[in-house]
């Protein structure tokens, strides 16, 4: 039977990533701290990978498949020094957030990357994949890498893709609030997609796993109608949310999916790569219904990782329009 350790699976995606493994016939084990539960049918080992000894017992066996996310290079490194003679195939999920180039248009695999993190630096999410990147590829062509984009879906901890879910959801007939739309693109992949990519197959080197561009007027327009908007859309300009700290992109006070000007290429990367080594898009109203289901469910007032409140979007709305 199949070993597969994933270095995780309580999570969101790696937990996804233990279903498919599991329903694919493997025998899998999950190593994980804190109290959240594994997919029924694996194995789940607790330990913190800040121990010095979280890979003893790890290290007795030998695994035909490893799968980490960590965004601590520190953490994948040293698993890899613990493990990665005893396993035939090293999975790393990394991000597009390694590349230094966010203006230009069709970035492929090939795009320049952030330096490396280095030991005792401030922490950067980008340079921390990086290094964990580099750590990864002394196992040649043992090693996958893959890039993912933002990934949505339902149960999303995050709450960028889902934000607007709510805000429609719950705004009904009233207006929302919305950045500047005209040349805004939006680029996104389905977490069962990704976690189905990164199930079966040993792939080699390094792939972009990202959905198709769309509009970013479009792709709103297809969650509004998904749930039921049919208020107004007031958009605002960059100068005016900046100006009232609304944030980019993600954590509180922010407009999702809203990035600064000067990064248009960041949501409009090639993904052929993805689709040449068998990766699947979901129709993406598919996932836009998953997702405001999701969000109704989850309760659409409730507190979040990103976006901004009602009450909070109601105020600026006012503001915006002088009311």
């Amino acid at each position: 039977m199949t070993q597969v350790l994933v270095l995780g699976g309580t999570g969101w995606l790696s937990g996804r990533i233990a279903d498919r493994w599991r329903d694919a016939g493997a025998e899998v084990t999950c190593l994980a701290r804190g109290d959240r539960p594994a997919p029924d049918g694996t194995l789940l080992l607790r330990g913190d990978r800040d121990a010095p000894d979280v890979y003893d017992r790890l290290a007795e066996h030998e695994w035909d498949e490893v799968v980490d996310i960590s965004s601590r290079a520190e953490h994948v490194a040293q698993a890899i020094g613990a493990l990665g003679d005893r396993t035939a195939h090293w999975t790393f999920v990394s991000s597009m957030s390694v590349y230094t180039d966010d203006a230009s248009e069709g970035l492929d695999e090939s795009g320049e990357l952030h330096e490396p993190a280095r030991p005792g630096d401030e922490y950067d999410y980008g340079a921390q994949k990086v290094a964990a990147e580099q750590a990864v590829w002394t196992l040649g062509d043992r090693a996958f890498v893959v890039r993912p984009g933002l990934i949505v879906g339902a149960g999303d901890p995050s709450d960028r893709f889902g934000y607007w879910a709510a805000a429609f959801a719950r705004a009904g007939v009233d207006p929302v609030l919305v950045p500047e739309l005209e040349g805004r693109c939006a680029q996104v992949i389905d977490v069962d997609d990704l976690a189905a990519f990164l199930t079966g197959d040993r792939r080699q080197g390094v792939v972009n796993a990202v959905g198709d561009v769309h509009p970013l007027a479009e792709m709103l327009s297809r969650i509004r109608a998904a749930a039921g908007h049919t208020g107004e859309l007031l958009e605002a300009s960059d100068d005016w949310l900046e100006a009232h700290d609304v944030q980019y992109w993600m954590g509180e006070r922010s407009l999702p999916l809203w990035l600064p000007a000067d990064m248009p290429g960041f949501m409009r990367r090639d993904n052929s790569a993805y689709r040449a080594a068998g990766g699947t898009l979901a129709p993406l109203d598919d996932t836009i219904r998953a997702v405001v289901d999701d969000e109704r469910a989850r309760g659409l007032d409730r507190e979040r990782r990103a976006g901004l409140s009602r009450d909070d979007e109601s105020a600026l709305i006012a503001q915006l329009t002088g009311a």
